[in-house]
């Protein structure tokens, strides 16, 4: 065996700071830490050649003491922690007493640090851990910190690193996550002697989440309230659904005011946007979690960027609960936007010739008139509960194809909110701004598929009747005017004019109402039907997951393979729509054989909701389109198909009337 060498200070120093600093952006993170910890409520960086050779942290923060300067610069020495019962209580974001002897043992540093009491400051230099200035010196209240020519004693070291632009990307991404964490900071970056990012240190969070992704993401935000569980804040802002981003980038989480990476509270997050976003999208948020020190620990990674909470159920209770509360809430009404486009104006020419040529035509639907009479305000109980006769034999409304849900007066003196159920949880407990994800999205979206396993029981289906969520809300007057393009329902609802997508909605719709039934276990027998032939493949597929096939109702007879029956079907599912449905089951079933339980049946439901809906093109009566009307309007849940497609778009009476200079 070779002989066992004990490492000279300097190249123990080196390995060391290798686990601390990474990069020039690892270097940003810990001094921006520090002066906020320091008390500081400006603060501005700098930056030259994506500061590989120059990089100033400047604030105004309380200072070093002279004689404390040294000492900062020794390994293990912090004034955040002084016995072993403080790292149980840590809410400062620095506490290791490793970042500045990391620092000055691959940089050249240079400090100017001066405290309010002081009539001098202190001027201090050390390269390579090696001390080579020490003096009094005339300068403003708080720190400067420089750094010259990083890991240039580290030739291996910093050829790794990229370029210029992309190292600067990278540090532009910390500062922006200590912008949002810290409002009441006013933080600056100069990039190459020009303003990169500002933020106002306002203390208010819309102003700091303006400052790093402009107005069009802050004006596409919800306001996550104050929501308390079980010792667990969480608040913030989350993106409607329609604006969620390609990539997991846009997702911030930050536990105690530090930017963390948690795969509990990602699952959560994209649990609570679940049949609300398309597939291979993922929610955008800005949240804060505040939770008490002892209840997580921050000191499981080198750079401290991931957490480990005590309680993962309970951390992950809180955060979907929050934004689910926030979402349903809002109402997820989206108001449709006229802009004039560039090539409107080569149309308005060409209307213009048609009009002074007097060739120009009004065409009318040729459609019924549609009665101006004021429209009868739906039924407040189930077509279950009501008089025989006020069900017309004769009319296809929506009731024949699914039961309108109960709607529930909200009341007056309270707020609905969402609490947490154990029905739902059987175990369930700008582009540089994005470059801060550096794991691959594959990996990440299977480690999030993992994380599920731990709140999601995947070995049993609970028959839950109620859902977990349920939004109060009063049914406005909902006035059909007729439908275009055998599609989209056009209707008035007090000022605003409102076009409802017919298929998405009765989607979801249906969606919702076959979840419900599954979930009671309502079905119906098949006396007489044909068979549909499937492969081995997927006959087997049905075969491993008849229990899940059971809980939604279905019971098929594979006595006469590859020949497949229907015996049971779920109630509301037309014996005509199965020939469809049971072959794209066992697609899914197949593709899906990872996945959880609930997914998969949220899978199969999707399916047998999309073959049952109404279809564009379809032709319905006034009474069908007035049925799904109020159905959307009447329920904050049905705002998006279940493949996320939005529902209903608004355009209010006073924007109609802008456009025609009214």
């Amino acid at each position: 065996m070779p002989k066992i060498n004990i490492l000279p200070k300097e190249i123990a120093e080196l390995i060391a700071a290798g686990e601390v600093i990474e990069r020039p952006a690892s270097v940003i993170k810990e001094l921006i830490e520090n002066s906020i910890d320091a008390g500081a409520f400006h603060v501005t960086v700098e930056i030259k050649n994506g500061g590989v050779t120059y990089m100033r942290v400047t604030d105004d923060g309380c200072g070093i003491a002279p004689e404390d300067v040294k000492n900062a610069f020794l390994r293990h020495a912090t004034s955040k922690i002084a016995e072993k019962c403080d790292l149980e209580s840590i809410m400062t974001l620095g506490f290791r007493g490793e970042a500045l002897a990391s620092i000055c043992a691959v940089a050249k540093v240079e400090v100017l640090t001066k405290r309010k009491e002081d009539l001098l400051g202190t001027h201090y230099c050390i390269e390579g851990g090696v001390e080579t200035l020490f003096e009094e010196t005339g300068c403003p209240d708080g720190t400067t910190i420089i750094i010259r020519d990083i890991f240039y004693n580290i030739p291996a070291r910093q050829k790794f690193l990229k370029k210029d632009v992309t190292e600067a990307n990278y540090i532009s991404a910390v500062v922006h996550k200590q912008i949002l964490s810290h409002p009441a900071v006013s933080l600056r970056l100069i990039k190459n002697n020009k303003q990169d990012c500002y933020s106002s240190g306002d203390s208010k969070l819309i102003s700091a989440i303006y400052a790093v992704y402009g107005r069009t993401f802050a004006n596409e935000l919800v306001q996550v309230a104050p929501y308390e569980s079980e010792g667990i804040t969480v608040s913030g802002y989350a993106a409607v659904p329609l604006a969620a981003k390609s990539s997991r980038g846009f997702q911030n989480f930050f536990v105690n005011k530090r930017y963390v990476r948690s795969m509990t509270c990602s699952c959560a997050l994209e649990e609570a946007y679940k049949n609300l976003i398309m597939t291979q999208k993922f929610p955008a948020c800005v949240l804060f979690i505040d939770i008490s020190p002892d209840a997580v620990d921050v000191n499981v990674h080198p750079s401290k960027a991931e957490v480990r909470f005590s309680d993962e159920k309970k951390a992950f209770n809180a955060v979907y609960f929050a934004v689910k509360n926030a979402l349903m809430l809002s109402g997820l009404h989206y108001s449709l936007d006229i802009e004039k486009a560039k090539r409107s104006i080569e149309l308005e020419k060409k209307v213009e010739n048609v009009q002074s040529a007097s060739q120009l035509v009004f065409c009318s639907p040729q459609t019924e008139p549609v009665q101006t009479a004021e429209p009868k305000q739906p039924e407040i109980l189930p077509a279950e509960f009501r008089a025989p006769e006020e069900i017309s034999a004769k009319a296809k409304t929506l009731d024949e194809l699914i039961p309108l849900p109960q709607f529930v007066p909200k009341p007056s003196d309270d707020v609905p909110k969402f609490l947490p159920d154990d029905s739902h949880f059987s175990k369930k407990t700008s582009v540089s701004a994005a470059i801060s994800i550096e794991d691959d999205e594959e990996e990440i979206s299977e480690q999030i598929s993992a994380q599920k396993f731990k709140y999601i029981n995947a070995d049993s289906f609970e028959k839950k009747s109620e859902p977990v969520v349920s939004a109060l809300v009063s049914l406005p007057d909902v006035c059909v005017i007729g439908e275009a393009f055998r599609n989209y329902i056009i209707a008035q609802i007090d000022d605003e004019l409102v076009i409802i997508d017919k298929h998405a909605a009765h989607e979801r719709i249906i969606f919702e109402k076959l979840k419900k039934s599954a979930l009671s276990g309502d079905s119906q027998l098949v006396l007489q039907s044909g068979g549909v032939m499937l492969s081995e493949e997927e006959i087997i597929a049905l075969k491993d997951n008849s229990h899940l096939l059971d809980a939604i109702g279905f019971e098929l007879d594979y006595s006469q393979a590859p020949m497949v029956f229907p015996k049971r079907i779920p109630m509301l599912l037309d014996r005509r729509d199965i020939d469809e449905i049971i072959p794209q089951m066992a697609q899914k079933l197949i593709f899906n054989s990872t996945s959880a339980a609930p997914d998969i049946i949220d899978d199969i439901l999707h399916t047998m909701a999309c073959k049952s809906a109404v279809k564009q093109g379809d032709i319905n009566d006034i009474k069908e389109l007035e049925e799904i009307a109020r159905a959307v309007i009447g329920s904050n849940e049905i705002r998006h198909c279940p493949h996320g497609r939005p529902v209903m778009f608004s355009m209010s009476k006073s924007k109609i009337e802008r456009q025609f200079k009214r």
